[in-house]
């Protein structure tokens, strides 16, 4: 039996990184496999140094499948980090299925003895995530371009705020806090990360 690895990533600590868990979970029930090992980290995707990531990675045997919900969680690295992330995942013998790269979904039915069609998809998908690697990559920097562009310009008409404060979150993490919830567990409740329970708590002690 296939063995897979999860990958589960969310950018900053104020998203939940398992969200997907279910959907990953599912997948791999439907094709009658079961996901063996989790691995878990907030952590932007532009980033090449992710701890959980590079565990998997060391983790890893030939043939085990690393499972993600979209490329994106796996990669928005530039062009020449993408390459050796890439390398790393190739030199562990990992094979990437992803939910929305459906050529990918083939590695976990593939026979093992069947190295003719293992070693075409291995390279029809390499170069399918070359592709949604680069397209992860612009979307970013369309974003991060946008987004520069609009505080620009809120700065300039004198109504750049900064990042407006969820008062409702804030309300239910201080309600689970003084039920006797740990700051871990309260963050995965809320559906947060920890440092979003503890600015929550930090801005009701500070006013």
């Amino acid at each position: 039996m296939t063995f897979i690895r999860a990958y589960l990533r969310a950018s900053t600590d104020d998203q939940n990184a398992s969200r997907a868990r279910e959907a990953l979970t599912a997948f791999a029930q439907e094709k009658g496999a079961r996901v063996a090992s989790w691995y878990v980290e907030n952590a932007s995707g532009t980033r090449a140094d992710r701890t959980e990531l590079a565990r998997l990675i060391d983790d890893a045997q030939p043939g085990d499948v690393l499972l993600v919900e979209q490329v994106d969680r796996l990669t928005r690295l530039t062009k020449s980090d993408w390459d050796k992330l890439k390398g790393a995942i190739q030199s562990a013998g990992l094979r990437v299925v992803s939910l929305d790269l459906p050529t990918s979904h083939t590695a976990l039915t593939v026979s093992s003895g069947d190295d003719f069609t293992g070693r075409m998809l291995d390279a029809v998908n390499a170069m399918l995530l070359d592709m949604l690697a680069a397209v992860a990559r612009k979307d970013y920097e369309d974003r991060r371009r946008r987004q520069a562009e609009g505080i620009a310009k809120a700065k300039e008409q004198g109504r750049y705020k900064g990042r407006p404060v969820d008062e409702e979150k804030h309300r239910r993490i201080l309600e689970l806090r003084e039920q006797g919830f740990s700051v871990r567990k309260t963050a995965d409740i809320i559906g947060c990360g920890v440092s979003t329970v503890q600015r929550a708590e930090k801005r009701a002690s500070a006013g």
